[in-house]
């Protein structure tokens, strides 16, 4: 319509899906892709593999690329799984006989069965993704690229591939990984880029960009929760947490083992928190914790397996572990400790239980914590 129209009137509209973005990603190193839905990140990812061509700027790569993109991407839904990984393997530059000997490792990552002689169009998600992802991990890339895609497949095969990815960055491999899931994203990346609207809101170390990336989501869905009450007085905001694994009981503890949640300045606090687990896990839950400031500012967050801590099994799918600060270095204010059950891998958070507690003393510094120092004239 714009070329046929006498005026040059425009009917279309601009946008840019990804503007103004920047980052150089060095050999070893493992960067996440955090944001919310329609931010950039997959476009972002199409321009890094080379899928999607930039209308502006420029993208330079070195070594093998093994990209995880949208569900689909390069799979004809009529040919069966044996000859998508056939066609896939060619167009990444996989000669036949370099196929069929990797044929059974990846076969065997993938466990689908007899489902690799059927059409793909027979598949769940989930499958289609199990099949990628076994040819991206069997093909050796120096770079790995995932997309939002270990969110379709069930629990045991995102344990095998967070395990297959950690032991890809312990050999110097490279990782870009997209994922809503922001402890996967801490847990596997040491650098992340926030991207907001299409354009970098935050990059840097995983910690910070991740939490104030959590931040933002946080503060805007508070808003968005306190006009609804205000909306409807009558609603209940409470929401169940979903999940095998649950927090049953948090309790506070001081010196005296006194339930309380007030607590002097330099003294013991005791967190004991007690657990359930689902009846299909035989191993004990790892349990974090972190501690927020009443003004939800992130205080530090610990959890059981980063000190090979294990909860003792006090009943039948029961468990119990203490958190003790032996010296309570946190400044008077108030607090909130929140306990998260999550599976015994440590991967996957399934509840949450807060309790908020006090702290007293006379201090006159300032922030968050004590820090022991000196001064030198």
């Amino acid at each position: 319509k714009e070329a046929l129209s006498p005026t040059r009137k425009r009917f279309s509209q601009e946008f840019w899906p990804v503007r103004d973005v920047s980052l150089q990603v060095m050999p070893g190193q493992a960067w996440g892709l955090v944001g919310e839905n329609g931010a950039g990140k997959s476009t972002l990812l199409k321009l890094l593999c080379g899928v999607t061509l930039p209308s502006a700027g420029q993208v330079r790569r070195h070594g093998r690329i093994g990209a995880l993109l949208e569900l689909g991407v390069g799979f004809h839904p009529e040919y069966s799984g044996r000859e998508n990984l056939a066609l896939s393997a060619a167009l990444m530059g996989i000669s036949p006989p370099e196929l069929t000997d990797r044929l059974p490792a990846i076969l065997e990552f993938a466990g689908i069965g007899d489902f690799i002689d059927r059409p793909l169009k027979t598949y769940s998600s989930g499958m289609s993704v199990r099949l990628a992802f076994a040819l991206a991990t069997c093909v050796e890339p120096e770079v790995l690229v995932t997309d939002e895609v270990l969110a379709v497949v069930d629990e045991a095969f995102q344990k095998k591939c967070l395990r297959w990815m950690e032991d890809f960055l312990a050999d110097g491999g490279t990782l870009i990984f997209c994922a809503h899931n922001n402890y996967q994203v801490k847990k596997l990346c040491d650098h992340a880029v926030w991207l907001h609207h299409g354009q970098v809101r935050a990059i840097g170390g995983v910690a910070s960009v991740v939490q104030d990336y959590a931040d933002y989501i946080e503060t805007r869905e508070q808003g968005q929760q306190s006009a609804h009450l205000a909306a409807n007085p009558a609603t209940n905001p409470a929401v169940d947490a979903a999940g095998e694994n649950r927090v049953t009981a948090v309790q506070l503890l001081n010196e005296q083992a006194q339930q309380t949640d007030q607590f002097q300045f330099g003294h013991t606090l005791r967190a004991r928190v007690t657990l359930s687990a689902g009846h299909g896990e035989t191993k004990p839950p790892v349990i974090h914790l972190g501690i927020v400031r009443h003004d939800r500012t992130p205080v530090y967050g610990v959890s059981s397996d980063m000190d090979a801590a294990v909860p003792r099994r006090i009943g039948p799918h029961t468990y119990r572990i203490d958190y003790v600060l032996p010296q309570l270095s946190l400044l008077p204010g108030r607090y909130l400790l929140r306990a998260h059950a999550m599976d015994s891998a440590g991967l996957r958070l399934f509840d949450t239980l807060e309790r908020e507690f006090a702290v007293r003393g006379e201090n006159r510094e300032l922030g968050v914590c004590y820090l022991p120092h000196m001064w030198e004239t």
